[in-house]
């Protein structure tokens, strides 16, 4: 289990990830690549995200989705052992890393991404992680990518796999995120980094 300290509301999510926006434009559709690129180091992350994942219930976000739709399934299979290790999907800009002691035997992990959503379905399903495991994902990819943000984004975890990620889309959790800024124009986001201690299903949304 994610560890059992828990935030008093939702809005108190909402208003550690909002980032100030002037701009008049909306976020619809794909846009231009991003001028920065969270693995380049060319972002920062604020301090204090939060360990604690905050289960709801009749939440409905709207998945982002990809500037360009994948033209086939994107998957990686890697084993991840005792002593850690980093999965990479240069792909879609994500990248998942496992502390030493994340797991105790070795384990082969399978990410697959979503060919229009910026969604992944990570197997084995039910997996939990004895530390956590941190994934950052590129913004460069996304339909966010080189714009102001107009409302705060989120991870949300999906039990369902069934579940259509079109329109609202019901989640279970939301987990620990923070989003990272490009240090040239902090109302620019470039990644966004989130922590997990379970598979499978994830989504990147926004309200």
């Amino acid at each position: 289990m994610i560890r059992a300290k828990l935030f008093r509301s939702l809005p108190a999510i909402v208003s550690a990830l909002v980032i100030a926006s002037c701009s008049d434009s909306s976020v619809s559709g794909p846009s231009s690549a991003a001028d920065s690129d969270a693995s380049s180091g060319s972002g920062f992350v604020a301090p204090g995200i939060s360990d604690t994942a905050i289960g709801v219930t009749g939440l409905e976000l709207r998945a982002a989705w990809w500037r360009q739709n994948q033209s086939s399934p994107v998957q990686v299979s890697q084993t991840i052992g005792p002593s850690g290790g980093t999965i990479s999907i240069p792909a879609t800009g994500l990248t998942v890393s496992f502390p030493a002691g994340a797991v105790d035997a070795p384990i082969t992990i399978t990410i697959t991404a979503d060919e229009k959503y910026v969604a992944y379905r990570m197997a084995p399903a039910g997996t939990r992680f004895l530390k956590d495991v941190t994934l950052t994902q590129s913004l460069s990819t996304t339909e966010f990518s080189g714009r102001q943000l107009l409302s705060p984004l989120f991870v949300a975890y999906i039990a369902n796999d069934t579940v259509q990620l079109s329109g609202k889309v019901p989640v279970d959790e939301l987990q620990p995120s923070q989003t990272v800024v490009s240090p040239l124009n902090p109302l620019i986001p470039v990644a966004h980094v989130w922590i997990i201690r379970h598979f499978s299903r994830y989504m990147l949304a926004s309200g």
